[in-house]
Order: structure tokens, then sequence, then C-alpha cells
């Protein structure tokens, strides 16, 4: 089990929570490079318009998304808790519950948002000349849910006991096959924007089913056995508690971006299609930041577990400069390299779009300081057992970017988009600071009282 596995409640702090980043940098650099990669071949097989129907809906992919991704990390907290605290038998019964838990939702969540599909394309105010290619694409995008969830909670189960190896494995083999398939539905088989979600959703149940078999397999000694898979309404009852709220600050997080994708959708398509390509390269940006969440989340867990206050206290101040370190370099990339980077999307014909995508990478990489902060200071709430307020923090969030999408885009354009993300870090950091600091004295203190 040992080397399927990792406790982090031991030796050097940074270079455990690096070791552990790595694989899951990887494997969300695999995910994004794909993600890049799919919009070049769309906007460069397809054009510009097919690009902006791909990207039209991104929001409300997040949104829904987002929230299948979220709460299966929050589900994955009480597994790493009890993995840190050497507590064998309630831990396999987290992870059965959160299986049948995860079933349900993926059940429901397809059936909604399948039959609501053409209302969304309505209410983002998607362009007419875009508008069937976007609903083709964002119908398959919930076909597959079920295969979203699944490697989303696989995944999870795995980083919680350490493990952050074998789930980039199996994403990164997807991703490979994912740009192969992308090639052929769209360039061989002619089947558009279609064709994208097809192979997306295809590679995902490739690496969902991947994980699955790894644990069934190889990992037995964290299966429950027929014992442990016994119902239990308050072991529901606390891993609900858990994951739905980060599931939730994840989908409120991206109503705000709805908000502001439908503001932006109004000034026309070649905006759109510059906020596209922005995107992506945002996405791909965020990458490392997205493996410092996922690594402070389970050396966080771990350690409540085991009631190491220190190290938790080490963990986030180490955590907190290396990420700080990185947004300095991400500044550099999306000021001085805007231009090239939105050119990978569309022709350079399209020099519009292509300055319109440079100045929002820009505007972005000037405050990436400060999403440093919100990132590290989030997860380690989440991990430490407070899911519920950065829901509170993803509220705040919402908040700022629906009103300046609402209130600045109308006045100033697509200016004020290349600085609503901003404005929402702005708001969630200072709650986020603020609460941190009096959670850790609070749990100090527990930790203390119970010694």
């Amino acid at each position: 089990m040992e080397k399927k596995t990792r406790d982090m409640t031991s030796g050097p702090v940074l270079p455990q929570i690096l070791s552990f980043m790595i694989p899951v940098l990887l494997g969300n650099l695999f995910q994004q490079f794909y993600n890049v990669v799919d919009a070049m071949i769309v906007g460069r097989l397809l054009g510009a318009k097919a690009l902006a129907a791909v990207g039209s809906t991104t929001s409300v992919q997040f949104l829904v998304l987002g929230f299948c991704m979220g709460s299966c990390a929050g589900f994955g907290i009480p597994v790493s808790q009890k993995f840190g605290a050497k507590q064998a038998n309630p831990m396999r019964r987290y992870i059965y519950h959160s299986a049948v838990v995860t079933m349900i939702i993926a059940c429901t969540l397809t059936l909604l948002t399948c039959c609501m599909c053409g209302k969304i394309i309505d209410i983002m105010r998607t362009p007419a000349d875009i508008e069937r290619d976007a609903y083709q694409y964002l119908l398959i995008i919930f076909i597959g849910i079920p295969f979203t969830l699944l490697y989303n909670l696989t995944a999870s189960i795995l980083r919680s006991v350490g493990n952050s190896r074998i789930p980039f494995i199996f994403l990164a083999v997807s991703t490979i096959l994912n740009i192969f398939l992308d090639l052929f539905c769209v360039a061989v088989l002619n089947l558009g924007c279609a064709g994208a979600a097809i192979a997306t959703v295809m590679s995902q149940a490739l690496s969902g089913l991947g994980c699955l078999f790894y644990i069934l397999g190889t990992m037995k000694e964290i299966l429950p056995d027929r014992k442990e898979r016994k119902w239990s309404t308050d072991i529901a009852k606390n891993l609900l508690l858990m994951g739905l709220p980060m599931g939730f600050q994840y989908s409120i997080t991206a109503i705000g971006s709805m908000v502001m994708q439908s503001a932006n959708n109004s000034l026309g398509s070649v905006y759109v299609s510059a906020f596209t390509a922005g995107t992506k390269v945002k996405q791909l940006m965020l990458c490392p930041f997205d493996s410092i969440a996922t690594a402070m989340a389970t050396f966080v867990g771990q350690n409540v577990g085991a009631r190491n206050m220190d190290r938790i206290k080490s963990g986030i101040r180490q955590t907190l400069f290396a990420a700080i370190a990185y947004s300095a370099f991400a500044f550099v990339v999306m000021t001085f390299f805007g231009k090239p980077l939105a050119a990978l999307f569309v022709s350079v014909d399209n020099s519009d779009v292509i300055d319109a995508a440079a100045s929002y990478m820009a505007a972005l990489g000037a405050f990436y300081w400060l999403l440093a902060i919100l990132i590290v200071f989030r997860y380690a709430i989440q991990a430490i057992g407070f899911s519920m307020l950065s829901v509170i923090s993803g509220i705040l969030e919402m908040l700022a970017r629906s009103l300046v999408s609402t209130i600045f885009v109308p006045m100033f354009g697509y200016t004020a988009i290349c600085f609503t993300d901003q404005s929402a870090w702005i708001a969630a950091t200072i709650f986020l600071v603020f609460m941190l600091h009096r959670l850790l004295r609070k749990i100090a203190v527990d930790f203390t009282a119970k010694t």
C-alpha cells in the first residue's frame, strides 16, 4: 500500500507538496493542451464562427462540469482526513458513500441539462449565426456528464490517499487519444463542432474507466467490503455537507462568468472569438494554480486528520510563496506574448480578434498574484472542513462579475470585459484572507483541547 499511497503528515513540507503536485500539473497541462489544440482545430479547420460556437457556452459548461469537479473534490476531503488519521474503516465507508451519491448526481444532472440545453442557448444570447453549432456541441458535452463524474471521483479518491501519478497517466493517454479523435471526427468525418464534442466525451470516458479499473484491480485495500457497504445517513450527510458546497462554489462562480459571457456575446462574434481564444490561454496558464489547489487540499486534509497544526501553517505559507512566484512568470507570458498566442487559434487575417484577445490576456496577467492568494487560501479552508465559506467566496465572485458585466460593459464595452475577472478575485480574496486567519486560530485551540 505504501507505493500506491502517500502519507503527507511527516517529512519535508514543500518537497512533498511539489512532488505530489507535479503529476497533477502534468495532467492539467495535458488536458489544457488538448483544449488548446481542440480550439486550434476548430478555429483553423472550421473557421472563426465555429470557434465562437464552441466558446459561446464555456461558462455554462463550467457551471455544470465545475459542479461535478467541485463535488467530487469535496467527497475526497473526508477520505484524506481519515487516511491521515489512519482510520481505514471510516475511510472505506466514505469511499462507498461517495460512489453511491455520485451515481445519483450523474443520473439527475444529465437528464436535467440535456432537457434544458435549448433554453440555455437562448439565455446566453448566442448569436444566430452560431446557434446551431453551439447547441450540438453543448448537448453532447452534457450527455458525457457521467464520464466526467467518473473520472473526477476516482481521481479524487486516488489523490486523497496521496496517489497523484495514476490519474495523470490515464489523463495523459486520454488527452493524446482526444487529439487524434478530434482530427478524425472534424477533418475526416466532417462532423463539425459536434465531432469535437464527441472526441472530448470519448476520451473522458477512457480516463474515468482507466482510473476505476486501476482501483478495482490493484488497490483493494481501499475498497469497502460487504459490511462497509451499508448505507449510513450520517455518513452521507457529512459527505454532502463537504462535497456539495464545493460543487456549488464552482457553480456560483460560474453564474457570474455566465453573466460576463452573455454580456460579451452581445458585443458580436468578433469579441466572442477573442474571448474564446483568450480564455483558452487563461485556462492553460491556470494549470499550475489548479495543481497547487489539489496539492493544498490533500496536504491540509491529511494533516487535519493527523492534528498537525504546525505542518498546516507551514504548508500554506510555503505553497503561497511558490504560487506567487509562478504568477510573476504568468504575467510576463500573458503580457508580452498575447498576440502570438492568440494567433494560434485564428488566422492572421483576423487581426481584430487577435488584438482583442491579447488585451484580455494582458489585463488578466497583471492580477495573477492576487489569484495565487485566492487559490491557496480557498483550498486550505475547504480541506480544513469549512466548505460553506468557499460558497460565500463564490457568491462574492458572482456578485462582482455580475455587477461589472451589467453596469460597466454597456458603458465601456470590451474594455470592461477585460477587467471583470479581477474584480471578482479582489472581492473573494479579501473575505478568504480574513476567514483563514480566524479558522487557523480556531482549529489550533481545538487540536490543543483534544490532545
